[in-house]
């Protein structure tokens, strides 16, 4: 088994705790650099190489931040995606192709936002470099031969356009103003907006504004 350390650093508050991590460390108390201070941030940052896996540190922390991940050996293998050191990993993508649906399903924490991410071009894969930007080209080589690489050829040279639905739709009348149907107009690209007013049964929402809808009328 490898490992990997994770720390959520929105949850991390070394103030508040004195870094209890670093201090009941087995590593650092024999002088090993296992955990150390990040100079960027002032948070802890684990020695993956040098941490052994014991759980201390997990225990210790009140805030619930630390990590310690068992990995089989077969994801030894470059991952995908990395955010930084003691940061989530990403290991495979799933089959896409044209005309198909494709679901993704599975707990909390296994990389499905980023799977979105990618395919949405909002992240570009850096196979681990985090130090550095992913290269489109990078990305086109890796997924050679396969249905990927033309799919992130088109989306790199912006051939496909992406749709999504945001996932927090409650924040919607925060970033947009106005009445659902100046919304609804601004983006009907295809001349379809009578169609889907009624598909989506819109018609008693069109003249009143978001912030003033339900949540299930902000879904829809």
């Amino acid at each position: 088994m490898s490992r990997i350390a994770i720390l959520e650093k929105d949850k991390c508050q070394p103030k508040k705790c004195n870094y209890a991590c670093i201090e009941y460390c087995p590593g650092v108390r024999m002088e090993e650099d296992t955990i150390i201070i990040s100079e960027d941030d002032k948070k802890p940052e684990i020695s993956e190489e040098l941490c052994s896996g014991c759980g201390i540190c997990v225990n210790r922390c009140v805030f619930n931040a630390i990590n310690i991940i068992n990995l089989p050996e077969v994801l030894d293998d470059k991952p995908i995606h990395r955010y930084g050191p003691n940061s989530f990993e990403l290991f495979g993508m799933p089959t896409i192709e044209d005309g198909s649906v494709v679901g993704l399903l599975g707990p909390n924490g296994i990389g499905k936002s980023t799977i979105l991410n990618i395919l949405s071009g909002q992240i570009i894969p850096n196979f681990g470099n985090y130090n550095e930007e992913g290269s489109w080209d990078n990305v086109i080589e890796y997924f050679k031969g396969s249905q990927l690489q033309n799919y992130f050829k088109k989306l790199s040279n912006n051939e496909i356009k992406i749709a999504y639905k945001p996932q927090m739709v409650d924040q919607l009348p925060k970033v947009v103003k106005g009445k659902v149907s100046q919304l609804l107009e601004g983006v009907d690209e295809r001349n379809k907006l009578d169609e889907v007013v009624e598909k989506l049964e819109l018609k008693n929402t069109l003249d009143r504004r978001l912030g003033n809808l339900s949540g299930g009328e902000l879904q829809r």
